[in-house]
């Protein structure tokens, strides 16, 4: 597969690189931070993009803290770079490729579904820190399967090559060799501005919302939305 992301052509579909959403993915990263009562010193973002995430969580986590990210996009490494601090660093590098990188905590937020080997790329990334949390898209659902074009267009736009629900991501990483800690579903298609306000838009984020407060698996595996955070080691 081209690599649309060191030629410039997942820049060119994606300009600022979905760093308006770093706040809120970095959110939800230390809310799993903090129900689990987690203290890292030392935290690593794999296929940090434009840097946004670890910015916003070297910002509000403390200065204490040492943030690492590396990325392979010659593009969103030179967004991201503009961001570096005193504590916030970053790497136009493959963190497979540093033999003796090792963290308190390493992020793959939206990573795996991106990469074509993804069970060697997990078992690689499990030696690289003692705490892993994911943030994973469950692209698959009846209302994306039922649609079809849904799921190619997600290929299409956002370069996604592997589709899950729950029950394979979770067993995903239990197959690579990870023990489960955590877990909760992100809402980000309740909880971000809609990309439009469509009466058909609007009406699937109301159903979504009602449903989700009744039954959060069925939703998910109905009308899609709904990506997971898991807390690993």
């Amino acid at each position: 597969m081209r690599d649309i992301y060191k030629d410039g052509t997942y820049l060119k579909n994606h300009p600022n690189w979905h760093v308006e959403d770093s706040p809120w993915k970095a959110d939800k990263v230390i809310r799993a931070i903090n129900r689990n009562n987690l203290n890292p010193l030392t935290i690593c973002e794999v296929g940090c993009g434009a840097g946004g995430v670890l910015h916003q969580l070297s910002t509000q986590l403390g200065a204490e803290k040492q943030f690492f990210g590396y990325e392979i996009s010659p593009q969103a490494y030179a967004i991201a770079k503009t961001k570096s601090d005193k504590n916030l660093r970053f790497f136009l590098q493959d963190l497979f490729e540093v033999d003796d990188a090792f963290f308190d905590l390493v992020l793959a937020i939206d990573v795996i579904e991106h990469v074509e080997d993804y069970f060697g790329f997990l078992r690689n990334l499990k030696n690289k820190g003692t705490y892993k949390i994911f943030h994973i898209p469950l692209d698959l659902s009846a209302r994306s399967v039922a649609r079809g074009l849904e799921l190619m267009d997600k290929r299409k736009a956002v370069g996604h090559l592997h589709y899950f629900i729950k029950d394979t991501a979770l067993r995903t990483l239990e197959d690579t060799g990870y023990e489960i800690i955590d877990f909760f579903y992100t809402c980000d298609s309740i909880e971000l501005p809609l990309r439009t306000q469509s009466y058909k838009a609007v009406t699937l984020r109301f159903l979504r919302k009602t449903l989700f407060r009744l039954h959060e698996d069925l939703t998910a595996r109905l009308l899609g939305g709904f990506p997971l955070m898991v807390l690993a080691k």
